[in-house]
This record gives C-alpha cells, structure tokens and sequence, in this order.
C-alpha cells in the first residue's frame, strides 16, 4: 500500500481546520442573532439587521409569537418601503412616574407603525435623542455624551407597537458635550420637581413628552 506523503496530511489537516472555523463562526452568528433583538413587543418582536457599525451587545431576547424579518437596508426588500412620518407615532417611556431621591430614570422609545403595509427605519442608538427638560431649560439631552452609537435597520409590521428594550439612564445632572468627563456636573433640582422627556428617532419625533418627578 502507498504511503501518503507530508504533503498531503498537511493539506488535509488544512481543510479539516477551514471547516471547523467555517462551523464556529456559523454558530457565533446564530447566537448573536439569538441574542441581538433590542426592540420587543407583547404580539411581535422586530429583529433588526445590523450595519457594519453595529455593536454585538445588544438586549437579551424574549421569546415572542411571531418575528419579523430583518432587513439590512429599504432597497433589498422588494415592495417594503422607507417609513413615513405620518405612518409611525414615536413615544417616551419612562420606568415610573416618579423617582425617590437616589433612583435614576430609566428612558425607552416606542414605536407604532399605524400605516397599512410594513416599513423600514433605522432604530439604532445613533438617530435616537432622548431629552429632558424642566419649562423651556433643557437639562439633559443623550446625544451629548453618547459612546459607541449604533445603526440598526428594521422591519416595522403595519399595526404593530415596539418597545426598545435597553433602556437609557439619566443620571440626573445637566449635560453638555464639554462636561462629559466631568464627575460634578450640576445635579437636577429634586424635591417633587417635575421633568418631561421628549424622543426622537431618525427625525421622527414625539408628539407628547412623558412628566417625570424626581423626589
């Protein structure tokens, strides 16, 4: 019997080797798609498709009845269209209606696609801006401090309501893009005085602001 030469194990070895990282990384990306679904309802879950600018550490998920599909921009997706204003209704959602001294704020969006066929709309971190303001002072705005936004586009389904669900934290201090590193920012006035947080995402923005109190 001939014996096989080096050469030959050696290039056996390497197909061996291409297949097992080909395996492993099959499996990584299906966790992550297990694991990457920030924006949940009770009827429908959004799965977005991350753009190359997308972080991995994205919301744990939650099981859900049915799933939409992803999909990576408007124009792969035959007869799917770019959301309009008019078909979404953007809201501000807060954890409570009013926080004891110490508690931090934790702020999410909602999204309701009210149009009769599906969209899509980019809903990640960089095109979402939470504010909260007292009167007309503008106390803190989450694009001002912002670390590592993302992009995210998604399926919204015609009649469907979406929460995200990671929430942003208010820390309860005035921002602004020059404080960012500083540690004693001035703190919001407490005491049962009342906030309201506004949204907005890609352009599309709140109606209505949600009253907080901070005690």
């Amino acid at each position: 019997m001939p014996r096989t030469s080096a050469a030959v194990y050696r290039r056996r070895r390497l197909v061996v080797l291409g297949a097992l990282i080909l395996f492993v990384a099959a499996v990584g990306i299906g966790i992550w798609l297990l694991v990457a679904q920030p924006w949940v309802t009770g009827a429908a879950e959004v799965t977005p498709r991350p753009t190359p600018s997308s972080s991995a550490s994205a919301a744990p998920t939650t099981q859900s009845s049915e799933q939409a599909s992803p999909e990576s921009t408007p124009e792969e997706t035959p007869g799917i269209v770019a959301c309009e204003a008019k078909d979404v209704v953007v809201t501000a959602v807060t954890d409570a209606d009013r926080y004891p001294e110490g508690v931090l704020p934790k702020l999410s969006i909602s999204l309701t696609n009210t149009g009769a066929t599906d969209c899509t709309l980019d809903v990640g971190s960089t095109l979402q801006v939470f504010t909260v303001s007292s009167g007309n002072d503008i106390w803190w705005r989450s694009t001002d401090c912002q670390e590592n936004p993302s992009s995210m586009i998604a399926t919204l389904a015609a009649g469907v309501t979406v929460t995200s669900k990671e929430p942003v934290v208010w820390d309860r201090t005035r921002s602004s893009v020059e404080t960012c590193a500083e540690e004693n920012r001035p703190r919001a006035p407490a005491g049962g005085s009342s906030y309201h947080v506004a949204v907005s995402i890609g352009g599309f923005a709140s109606e209505t602001t949600k009253q907080i109190l901070l005690d």
